[in-house]
Order: structure tokens, then C-alpha cells, then sequence
């Protein structure tokens, strides 16, 4: 009976409104099915407990009322109830730990396959998404599915069970008067058919508000010392209350409806009740019933309000569940447009050369149709293992994008980049990513501590290894002289870091890894010139042992490369070594010359 229970719970969770995205949650359902089956029975036992309560309290009526019964009778029956209360005291906390258990684990399952594949999308998907909408999604969403999973199923047990047994109790102490009681029932279905699909568009509508709210919210509170600086505390708190109304009227729509709706719940409940006291009453006092069938009566029908309620709350929770569901699985369907493909190449050791054969790159999918130019333009590079790209050009020459195409963070629009002979994409993801160390221009630090954001929560990696990076990138001494050394909160973003500071951090974190090729996005732009050239003395020393890439605003912080290139609105514009490139007294000698000069005057 109990299986028969569950797969038709399980079809009416996914055939309601034809809930294509069920497929979402029944892994887990499934992989719980014991749970589940002990909370619906424990359910079960739970609701037919409560209908022998209504027996009692008709044999107590018809005693009283017949004055056959003592103290010792009542005392009994008094005793009958107490244990009942017990026995449905022990099966509700077994039903609660099993049946919201389990929808507890489905939230757990769901947030983590969210996270977990929001992982695997491209960094051309967060460039289109909003931050405070993933959020959304990870939170209020999800709790929205547990609920539908949890308390929807106790609803919809009730209302099947609960429902059932007391019209058949209710039948069993007179059939006509069942029969005027559940006049109203039909007007209660259609009225929640009606009301459903209102429900599930106008959920769907107050959870893309919410995701606009988060977003908002969580973008003033991340730019807080830049409202306050400028004095636009008035205008952050309008906009945020501006979304906040478009958030509450979403909600306002929502409430006519399940204002509605939930009265009309009431209103045909409280109906039967009136034809109990007139009916019922009438039969009472022609000895068409006993009194105590008609106290019974009323309260199993007491028992039947709440399945009647049922119906609409879960009318509400699985239009709400189901709005959610949508929405995530609207992300769960997003392939990546960067992945592993079939026949993939595992790439053992990195000896090889990196290459760049004709590479152009966009952000647009099709240049030609949008009309925009390309980033990069026929790009041809050869960097010889264990050699030193150097990297310069003006703002917006397409450095930062060259760079993250060698670990695709972006894919290449045209042309191919070759590492030991191999195209790039034809490498697992992880694989190529496995042997690139990469800082970009950009650091970020995550609010933990020193040791962490080096380490990257990695607990293998020992002290002395931790040093060493630190050293290397010349911040070792600015640790220690914190009182908590490595262990000091940098707070969100690296709040307490200084700029020079947070580089560097994010430099040891680069350089802590062991791998064949080194990427490095403007590593000294924020250090005095001091610590530059030493970080720079650094880098030079592991020139022969890995190939190493760097970009730099500073030309003298490539001039010792093997090969410099100099990049302009995306295309090559000169090529060679320092010497070579001095000699051609074009871009690269003139900006040598101009810093030479600045470099003077600030000495």
C-alpha cells in the first residue's frame, strides 16, 4: 500500500501541470525511498490515530447523556486519549524526521548539483548573469523546492488519507448527512484548479524580483566605500527602494490570488459545518442519531477541514516549488561553451612549444553580424619552452584577453593555440588548467586568511612551501610583521590589504604552484619600483625551468625577455628582443625612453 502511496505522490508531483523539470529532484527522492516510506507510514499511523480520538469522545457523549457511566468509566476514557497522544507524539516526530529529513536532503542535493554546475559554465555565462540571481537561485528558490518536497507531501498524504478515512467514518455514522457535507468539495477542486495556474505565473514573476532585490542589495552593500566617498547614499537607498516596490507589488499581485483563494477554503469549510448544525442537528433531536454520532461528527469533520486546506496549500507550495524548479533547471540545461570534447588528449609533461597560429577572438559570436571588431586579430606567437614572453601595448590593445585564451578561460574565434604540438582544445579542461599558474590583472582574495588565499584551502601544501612563495614574491616580511602572521582575516576582497599588498598575495599564490608555464598579468602595477625589480629578479630566476608569460604597463619589467611583443587595437605591431625593438625606435622605444625619464624624476 505504502508503494502504491508513493508512486502515485511521485505522479502527482510530476505530472502536475506537466512538471518537465521534476527530473531535477527524483534522484534523490528515490535515493531516500526507505525514508520516505517510514514517514508515510508513520503519516498514516498519525492520521488514523487521530480518527479513533472522535470515537472516544461519541462513547463518552452517549454514557453521559444516558447517565450509565462512573468516574472509573471516564477515568478510562481519559486514559484511551492520553495514550493515543502519546503514540501520535512518537509517530509525528518520526514522520517529521524522515519525510522534512528528507526534503532537507533534497535541498542539500539540489544546492550543491546548482553549485557544482554553475562551476562548469564558461566566464561568457557570469558576464551575462547577475550575481545577486545565482544567489536567488542557491537560496530562496531552493528553499521554495524543499518545502514542496517536504511539507508538500504531508499535505498532499493528509488529504488523501485524513480526507478519506473521515468521510468514511463520517458515512459510517449516517450517509446522507455525509453525503450534504460534501456538497461543497466539487467548488473546492475547481476553485483550485483555477486559482493554480495564476499562482504558478505570478510565483515565477515575484522570484525574478527577488533575484533583481538580491542583486541590487548585494552590488550597494559590495560598494559602500564608494557610495559614502562621493555622498550618493540618497541615490543607492532610492534605487533600492525602487526594485524593493517592484518587488512588493509582484507580491501584492500574488496575495489577490491566494487572498482569495484561501478564503474560499474557509468559506466552503465552514458551509459544511452550517448543514452539520441544521442537518445533523435536526437528526439529533428526532433520534435519527445519538448525540454522541453527532459530536463525532463534528469532529471528524474538524479533521476534514484540515485536508480540505490541504489541497490549497498544496495548490500554493507546488506552484511555488514548481516556479522555482523552472527556474533552476533553466540553468541546469546551460551547456558550457567551454568543455571537454570526446577523444580528448591527456597531456602528460609540458616540454613542447606554446604557439598562436592566426588566432582572432571576439566577445561577439559573429563579428561580421555585429558589427563589432575584433579583440584580436592575427595573432602569431611561437614561445619556446622554458623561454619569457614579454607583453606590452597600450590600455585596451587586448593583452588581458591574450592571455586568457591559453588556459580558455575563452576560446579562440578563429585560428588555433598549440601546446607540445597539440591544439588546446583538443586537452581536458582541467588538465591544460593543471599545468598553468596564472595571475591576472585583476587579484582577488577571498575573506579568509593570508595562509588560505596562497594556499587555496589546500591543507598538503606545507609551511616551509607557503615561505618560500611568500618570499618570492616579497611579501613574507609584510606577514610576519601582522601579529597573526599568515593567519590574519583579510576580510572581503582583501579589505585590510593595501592594493601592493593584495598583489602580492595573489603573486605567491601564482607562484606556490608547481606547474609548466607561468602566467602573469601585470604582477608589479601596484608595488613601488624597489620591490618590482625584485620580484622581477624573481621570475627571471625560473626562466630555462617553465615557460613564463608576462604583461606589464612597466617595460623595463620585460626587457630581459626572450621574445617582447607590443599589441595594438588587438594586432601585432612589434616583435623581437629589447635590443631588437630599441633599434626600431617605434612604439616600444618610445614608451621605454618616456619611463626612463619618469623613473629618473621619481628616484
Amino acid at each position: 500500500m505504502l508503494d502504491v502511496h508513493l508512486s502515485t505522490s511521485c505522479r502527482v508531483y510530476e505530472t502536475f501541470d506537466h512538471m518537465k523539470s521534476f527530473y531535477l529532484i527524483k534522484p534523490y527522492l528515490l535515493e531516500k525511498k526507505f525514508f520516505i516510506l517510514l514517514g508515510l507510514a508513520c503519516l498514516i499511523i498519525v492520521d488514523f490515530l487521530q480518527l479513533c480520538i472522535p470515537r472516544i469522545i461519541k462513547w463518552t457523549v452517549d454514557d453521559l447523556t444516558a447517565y450509565r457511566i462512573d468516574i472509573r468509566t471516564l477515568l478510562i476514557y481519559a486514559l484511551y486519549i492520553v495514550g493515543i497522544s502519546i503514540l501520535i507524539g512518537i509517530f509525528r516526530y518520526l514522520w517529521r524526521r524522515c519525510l522534512i529529513g528528507t526534503s532537507r536532503r533534497v535541498e542539500e542535493g539540489l544546492r550543491n548539483r546548482l553549485f557544482g554546475h554553475v562551476q562548469t559554465l564558461s566566464a561568457s555565462y557570469f558576464d551575462k548573469v547577475k550575481t545577486g540571481d545565482l544567489m536567488a537561485h542557491a537560496t530562496n528558490d531552493i528553499q521554495h523546492i524543499r518545502m514542496a518536497t517536504g511539507m508538500g507531501m504531508v499535505a498532499l498524504t493528509d488529504a488523501i488519507v485524513l480526507g478519506t478515512a473521515a468521510i468514511g467514518f463520517m458515512a459510517y455514522i449516517n450517509v446522507k448527512l455525509t453525503v450534504f457535507v460534501l456538497i461543497p468539495m466539487p467548488m473546492i477542486v475547481l476553485g483550485a484548479r483555477f486559482f493554480s495556474k495564476k499562482m504558478h505565473r505570478l510565483y515565477g514573476e515575484v522570484q525574478e524580483a527577488f533575484s533583481d532585490l538580491t542583486e541590487v542589495v548585494r552590488e550597494r552593500f559590495a560598494g559602500i566605500r564608494i557610495i559614502k566617498a562621493y555622498n550618493r547614499q540618497q541615490e543607492a537607498a532610492s534605487r533600492v527602494e525602487d526594485v524593493s516596490k517592484d518587488y512588493i507589488g509582484k507580491n501584492l499581485s500574488l496575495v489577490r490570488i491566494t487572498g482569495s483563494f484561501f478564503p474560499m477554503m474557509v468559506f466552503f469549510s465552514n458551509l459544511s459545518l452550517a448543514i452539520v448544525l441544521f442537518l445533523g442537528g435536526r437528526q439529533t433531536i428526532t433520534f435519527t442519531i445519538t448525540p454522541g454520532d453527532f459530536v463525532a461528527f463534528i469532529s471528524y469533520l474538524g479533521l476534514l477541514t484540515w485536508p480540505m486546506m490541504a489541497i490549497g496549500w498544496v495548490t500554493n507550495l507546488i506552484q511555488r516549488g514548481k516556479a522555482s524548479l523552472d527556474r533552476i533547471d533553466k540553468i541546469i540545461q546551460t551547456l558550457p561553451e567551454i568543455d571537454d570534447r570526446p577523444g580528448e588528449v591527456i597531456l602528460k609533461r609540458v616540454k613542447g612549444p606554446v604557439v598562436f597560429k592566426n588566432v582572432t577572438f571576439s566577445y561577439a559570436p559573429d563579428v561580421q553580424e555585429s558589427g563589432l571588431f575584433s579583440v584580436l586579430a592575427r595573432i602569431d606567437i611561437n614561445v619556446d619552452y622554458g623561454k619569457i614572453l614579454g607583453i606590452v601595448g597600450p590600455p585596451g590593445s587586448g593583452k588581458s584577453t591574450l592571455l586568457n585564451l591559453i588556459p580558455r578561460i575563452f576560446d579562440v574565434s578563429q585560428g588555433s593555440i598549440m601546446l607540445d604540438g597539440i591544439d588546446i582544445r583538443k586537452l581536458k579542461v582541467r588538465d591544460l588548467r593543471s599545468r598553468i599558474s596564472f595571475m591576472p590583472q585583476e587579484p582577488f582574495l577571498f575573506a579568509g586568511t593570508i595562509r588560505e588565499n596562497i594556499t587555496l584551502g589546500n591543507k598538503k601544501i606545507k609551511d616551509a612551501e607557503l615561505i618560500r612563495a611568500a618570499e618570492a614574491a616579497w611579501i613574507y616580511d609584510t606577514i610576519t610583521s601582522f601579529p597573526k602572521g599568515f593567519e590574519t582575516l583579510v576580510g572581503e576582497k582583501g579589505i585590510v590589504l593595501s592594493g601592493g599588498q593584495k598583489q602580492r598575495v595573489a603573486l605567491a599564490r601564482a607562484l606556490l604552484k608547481d606547474s609548466s608555464i607561468m602566467i602573469l598579468d601585470d604582477p608589479i602595477s601596484q608595488v613601488d619600483m624597489e620591490t618590482g625589480d625584485a620580484i622581477i629578479k624573481t621570475i627571471r630566476s625560473m626562466a630555462g625551468h617553465k615557460t613564463i608569460i608576462i604583461v606589464s604597463h612597466r617595460l623595463s619589467a620585460v626587457r630581459f625577455a626572450d621574445q617582447i611583443i607590443a599589441l595594438e587595437k588587438g594586432r601585432i605591431i612589434e616583435s623581437g628582443t629589447h635590443t631588437q625593438l630599441m633599434a626600431q625606435d617605434k612604439y616600444y622605444a618610445k614608451t621605454f625612453r618616456l619611463q626612463e625619464i619618469e623613473e629618473e624624476y621619481a628616484y
